[in-house]
């Protein structure tokens, strides 16, 4: 060391930091697709995520992967056409947790006029460029099995193209790539303080194995809800500026799940009286998922907010609206399960919650160490907006590195190893189902099925050298066998049943209390090393 770094050192706070390049703070979707994309800029990366990984609202979505046909009512033509983009590149990225879905909006004469709708979808279809998604049709809904689900009343609508996510493997497969490149992530890891200095953040991590202290060249505020309130309660300016220059509009969205309300595989738009819309979705093949509700929270809401949950009030909405489509009515004692998150929309002084932007606004402040501010934001959008972010961060860092990850694979996606050259990410998905059965014909059809699903090509690290049903070991519970557990436990930072059960699967939705508890119990008495 030389005497000029003696004497730095020295004058630091925390001379024995450990060193970054760039510390994330928020394990949802952006923070994770933004560690991604600076780790595979060569960047020293740290996440530290309060949580597990997409605990909050990047595991409680509609789980679309969509332009947003509805905001084309609020001119913004600028977000939806960069969701669109988006669209097909998310498709082909991860073909085994994103495909693409047909929805059929039933016309309802009284709430927006036939010519207004094939505008808009006209729209929806040249916006951008269409490789995968075919283009928006109309249909008879008396003459379609679509229309059977369906209220007499109705008698024609138009279907049309976007994509499904299953949003909370999405950011592990972000997670797991940023890992993979090099990053360091942090689960269950709150960041308590974090002090600016000229040309370094300072950070104290609140860790499972104790309280650790970093230092960081620069801050990526990516706390999602938390991000208004970290910059004015946790993060600590080296002057007296305020750090925290936007607002934040808090509005929670909820969602129900019901048993299977109609048989075919496209989903259903449906617009309401109130000019809003909800979704019904096909889910988990024996389910449909419905939703959303807009119902705005106030900042001080999230003060010890475990989880967002959903109210009565929010429940009998989704039933009364899906109520006036479906000719069997919903009702709240088909609702087998339900979930809520909390969006962080920019405000922009929109009086109605629906009406507020979805788009996002990236923040930079280089009043010291450079600090980027992660305001709002969409699903569909999150690789762009990490690219964006990562750009801007080596900009402040004055080393601006090439973009990547537009023609790259998540962990998983690229099936060439087991189906040869991409065709098309619905049908790849379906000849990787064909290949993994092929080489381990003892998979039960349904156990595949699931894998493929979750893990892609990756399935080979989940079965190991498997060459039977009897080395998956011990069935914790109805085709979850101890090696899937091992295997998310050693590699997808699941700690305990929650993770695994409504997190990295849904599969709490089909077990019963007993066979969930099974599940738990068997992380009690298998920690992961060092818990």
């Amino acid at each position: 060391m030389t005497a000029a770094q003696s004497t730095a050192a020295a004058a630091s706070p925390a001379p024995n930091a450990q060193p970054y390049d760039v510390l994330v703070v928020g394990g949802g979707i952006n923070g994770a697709g933004i560690a991604r994309d600076l780790a595979g800029r060569g960047w020293k990366v740290l996440l530290a995520e309060r949580d597990d990984f997409a605990s909050h609202t990047s595991s409680s979505s509609t789980k679309l992967i969509h332009g947003g046909l509805r905001y084309l009512e609020y001119y913004e033509f600028s977000l939806v056409r960069k969701a669109l983009q988006e669209r097909e590149v998310l498709l082909k990225s991860a073909p085994h947790i994103m495909w693409p879905l047909r929805f059929v909006m039933p016309h309802d004469p009284a709430m927006r006029p036939a010519w207004m709708i094939r505008a808009g979808l006209f729209l929806y279809d040249h916006l951008a460029r269409r490789e995968v998604l075919p283009g928006s049709t109309s249909v008879n809904l008396r003459s379609s099995p679509v229309g059977k689900p369906l209220k007499l009343s109705y008698t024609r609508g138009f279907v049309y193209s976007d994509g499904w996510v299953n949003d909370a493997r999405l950011v592990l497969l972000n997670a797991l790539d940023a890992q993979e490149k090099g990053a360091e992530l942090l689960t269950r890891s709150a960041v308590t303080a974090v002090q600016r200095e000229a040309d370094a953040w300072v950070a104290t991590i609140a860790t499972p194995e104790g309280e650790r202290v970093v230092r960081a060249r620069a801050l990526v505020n990516a706390a999602g809800p938390w991000a208004e309130s970290f910059l004015r309660g946790i993060a600590r300016p080296a002057r007296g500026e305020a750090l925290a220059t936007k607002s934040l509009r808090l509005v929670k969205g909820s969602h129900i799940v019901v048993k299977r309300c109609f048989e075919h595989d496209h989903a259903y738009i449906f617009q309401n009286p109130d000019k809003r819309i909800i979704f019904a979705i096909p889910y988990e093949d024996d389910y449909t998922l419905i939703g959303t509700t807009d119902v705005e929270l106030p900042q001080e809401a999230l003060a010890g907010l475990s989880k967002a949950q959903i109210n009565e009030q929010e429940i009998a909405y989704l039933c009364e609206q899906a109520s006036r489509y479906f000719a069997k009515p919903v009702t709240r004692a088909d609702v087998v399960w339900s979930y809520a998150g909390v969006r962080p929309l920019l405000d922009d002084a929109s009086g109605d919650p629906s009406a507020v932007t979805r788009d996002y606004l990236l923040e930079s402040n280089t009043l010291g160490a450079p600090l980027l501010s992660v305001w709002g934001g969409k699903i569909t959008t999150f690789r762009k907006l990490a690219e964006d972010a990562a750009d801007l961060v080596g900009g402040m860092l004055g080393d601006k590195r090439q973009a990547w990850t537009e023609k790259a694979y998540l962990p998983g996606g690229d099936l060439r190893e087991w189906i040869g050259a991409p065709k098309r990410p619905d049908t790849d998905f379906e000849r990787l189902v064909t290949a993994v059965r092929q080489r381990h014909i003892w998979l039960p059809e349904a156990l595949a099925r699931r894998l493929c699903r979750a893990y892609g090509s990756r399935i080979g690290r989940v079965l190991g050298g498997a060459s039977n049903l009897a080395e998956l070991g011990q069935e914790v519970a109805p085709g979850l066998y101890e090696i899937e557990l091992r295997y998310l436990q050693r590699e997808e930072w699941a700690r305990g049943a929650e993770d695994v059960l409504w997190r990295r699967s849904k599969l709490g939705l089909h077990y019963s209390e007993a066979q969930r508890r099974a599940v738990a119990d068997w992380f009690q008495a298998h920690p992961a090393a060092g818990m």
